[in-house]
């Protein structure tokens, strides 16, 4: 039975066009929380608006910074400094955002102050306790809900103490989590990751004047040293697009023939562009064009071309730290190719915005892709063809709140012989507030 959020998304033509991809949804939450809490003012220009952004900013103005948005789409910050943040006076809601409330954590622990967090029906079931655990070796008490989650109420010690902790999972949240806790500690905060992630928060750290030192170890392993109680000073941020939200309409132009888009001014950081990677293993068409670094990153101009047949392959186990947010899309590009795709080390999947791995198998099986799951793995038989997408009369695809799970199908219903429902776009509204309009303009048929 449809839903009022219920969208669906029919067979179209050949995607055409120029299209601006919002910003990264990463780096946005970042330089809200560190320009909130540098001393002086932090302008920030391509700041993702999502919901889970917004939740960040909100949550920022509750502890004493003072964020604006101007007429021009700029924002502004003009931080409390480090150690002043106030406690809020309010429980902070945190929507649908685990990011918000994974670095969030971090920053509250470094302060002697009590907040109480929560989030909607989606992220209450997500688990915390990978964050909880350092920072209650840092100092910090927390009093969590049943099984380490949302909701919470926390308070940071007088003292922060200086922590080396190895990270059990690979995970950006976690490390950087730790490292914000760690910018109000007398000493030096040392993180060992055995696989690298995302350094977004580094890069971010340095941007506002914080040394940051990164040792490289064995196999491939590495070593973080941040001191505490460094000066944070306000600084201008140039947003590049998402490459995570860039990867729908890249699938999407993939598996259409004829198809030609270009996206401009993508991140290109090496620890997120694994999906990108894996798509030219593929065989797919994508050029980089006008490569550069701004602000730290790299960035580059996407011009993506649907005239390659895509193929099957193995997707390294080691590649998903780089992509772990685009196995729902690059599943449903596995369903469009010539072979088996075969994708491991998938066990992060299970504890995101949803169980993303039974989702897309569940919804994978409905539209009609011959696909098998494991507890970590997933295995797509592809024939190169389309697949059937719902049978008329069936159920819509069940999306658990989850804005890439509900974005993928989207994309997977403009290529199926039938259309393919969903069940409620809303979340979509975290990551990606234009997708529906942005993906029409370039020829898609999505109401």
């Amino acid at each position: 039975m449809n839903t009022k959020n219920s969208l669906t998304s029919s067979r179209s033509n050949a995607l055409k066009g120029d299209v601006t991809i919002p910003g990264d949804k990463s780096i946005s939450h970042r330089s809200l929380m560190l320009g909130g809490l540098a001393k002086g003012e932090t302008v920030i220009h391509g700041l993702l608006e999502g919901e889970d952004v917004i939740c960040t900013a909100n949550a920022m103005r509750a502890m004493g910074a003072q964020i604006a948005r101007g007429d021009d789409g700029i924002w502004t910050c003009h931080g409390v400094g480090l150690g002043n943040l106030k406690q809020p006076n309010d429980i902070l809601e945190m929507g649908n955002s685990g990011t918000s409330t994974r670095l969030l954590m971090g920053l509250v622990g470094g302060h002697n102050i009590t907040v109480q967090l929560t989030g909607d029906a989606s992220l209450t079931k997500r688990p915390m306790n990978r964050v909880i655990k350092p920072l209650e070796a840092m100092g910090v008490n927390i009093s969590a809900s049943e099984g380490g989650r949302l909701p919470l109420s926390m308070t940071g010690p007088s003292e922060v103490t200086a922590i080396e902790y190895k990270l059990p999972v690979a995970s950006a949240q976690v490390k950087s989590c730790v490292m914000l806790a760690g910018l109000s500690a007398a000493g030096i905060t040392t993180i060992i990751e055995e696989t690298p992630t995302r350094d977004h928060t580094e890069n971010m750290l340095r941007a506002f004047g914080a040394k940051v030192e990164v040792t490289d170890l064995e196999n491939d392993a590495q070593k973080i040293q941040l001191a505490g109680r460094q000066k944070l000073t306000g600084t201008e941020i140039h947003v590049p697009s998402d490459p995570s939200s860039a990867a729908f309409p890249t699938v999407a132009a993939l598996i259409k023939s004829d198809s030609n888009i270009k996206m401009k001014n993508i991140l290109m950081n090496d620890r997120r562009n694994g999906i990108y990677t894996t798509l030219i293993e593929m065989g797919a068409d994508i050029r980089f064009e006008n490569e550069r670094i701004e602000a730290g990153e790299k960035v580059a101009d996407l011009i993506v071309t649907g005239n390659n047949p895509l193929k099957g392959i193995d997707v390294p186990a080691a590649r998903v730290p780089s992509m772990i947010d685009e196995f729902p899309i690059l599943s449903v590009a596995a369903s469009l190719a010539e072979g088996t795709t075969t994708m491991t080390g998938l066990e992060e999947l299970r504890v995101k915005e949803s169980d993303r791995l039974l989702m897309m198998y569940n919804g994978l099986k409905a539209c009609g892709v011959n696909v098998e799951m494991t507890e970590d793995s997933m295995t797509i038989h592809g024939n190169g063809q389309p697949p059937m997408g719902i049978k008329p009369g069936g159920e819509p695809i069940e999306t658990a709140l989850d804005h890439r799970i509900a974005m993928s199908f989207l994309v997977l219903g403009t290529v199926t012989n039938n259309a393919v429902t969903i069940d409620d776009g809303a979340p979509i509204k975290t990551s990606f507030p234009n997708f529906i309009g942005l993906m029409n303009g370039l020829g898609s048929n999505i109401e």
